[in-house]
């Protein structure tokens, strides 16, 4: 169930899983390269999602014209195809019964229906664990690669209409053979607990995987760092069994996803960045 995360006191909508909306159709691929994209604020005046949005968008969206725009302008909008959206909405999932949910920033077209979940989806993108500490946000440093990444995906499923499977960010996983010869960042805290050494990453991949902290992320991603991917890893605060956890690796080169998957939390798998992701990277 999906329904939008911005001033929920505004705005509910029930809708489908995030990655699952309705698949875009040739023609709705030229609506949305003609449409005007309204990036939809947070209606807190200090939400730090704002600015966050506000400088990435302007630093790095250049598929479409666009304007920021409010939860109420959303909802009068959302049935004109003249319009996109950049959305974040909050995402839970039918069998899990954790109860966690999860923020997606998604990519919709304006459409003549009555929920979300109609609106073609051109990309959904895990951000963060819904319902933690608003006042902060860790993935702020990743915005402008997201949104990079988000144009490249609308693209490709423009060019692959008759192909839904593409909207699936396991399509990307074709790449994971181009893995070689590249530098892994991580923070250590994205990792299983078993994996927070670099030795004892190393039992187990024999590429460049290296454990730095948040600042020098934030370096690669700025200096656009060639030859380097970065970990973006989505879950819970702690180990909630049953808990969706997101696993990503970006280049910070071109913003090109080369490995992307996703475990539920048991006593085999837990939180984190898994032996089991290093191996399927090793197999190549």
């Amino acid at each position: 169930m999906k329904k939008l995360l911005l001033a929920l006191t505004a705005l509910v909508i029930s809708a489908a899983l995030a990655g699952q909306g309705t698949f875009p159709t040739e023609e709705e691929g030229r609506m949305l390269l003609n449409s005007k994209t309204g990036i939809v604020l947070d209606a807190s005046s200090f939400s730090p999602f704002n600015p966050a949005i506000r400088e990435a968008v302007e630093n790095y969206w250049t598929i479409t014209p666009f304007e920021f725009i409010s939860v109420n302008e959303f909802n009068e909008r959302m049935n004109d195809p003249s319009y996109s959206f950049l959305v974040v909405t909050e995402t839970t999932y039918q069998r899990d019964r954790s109860g966690a949910s999860y923020s997606f920033l998604n990519l919709l077209l304006g459409k003549e229906v009555r929920h979300i979940d109609d609106m073609p989806e051109f990309a959904a993108i895990p951000l963060a664990f819904a319902g933690g500490d608003e006042d902060e946000i860790d993935y702020q440093y990743k915005l402008g690669l997201i949104l990079l990444f988000m144009q490249k995906h609308a693209r490709v499923v423009m060019e692959n209409s008759s192909s839904p499977g593409v909207r699936f960010l396991r399509y990307y996983n074709k790449y994971v053979p181009e893995i070689e010869g590249k530098t892994i960042l991580a923070r250590a805290e994205d990792m299983a607990e078993s994996l927070r050494t670099e030795a004892a990453i190393a039992d187990h991949y024999d590429g460049e995987f290296r454990l730095v902290s948040e600042d020098e992320i934030i370096e690669a991603v700025a200096e656009r760092r060639p030859n380097t991917l970065i970990l973006h890893k989505v879950g819970p605060p702690g180990e909630l069994n049953g808990a969706y956890v997101f696993k990503m690796l970006i280049s910070t080169e071109d913003a090109k996803i080369y490995y992307h998957n996703e475990h539920r939390i048991n006593r085999r798998s837990p939180n984190g960045f898994l032996r089991a992701d290093l191996r399927r990277m090793s197999r190549f």
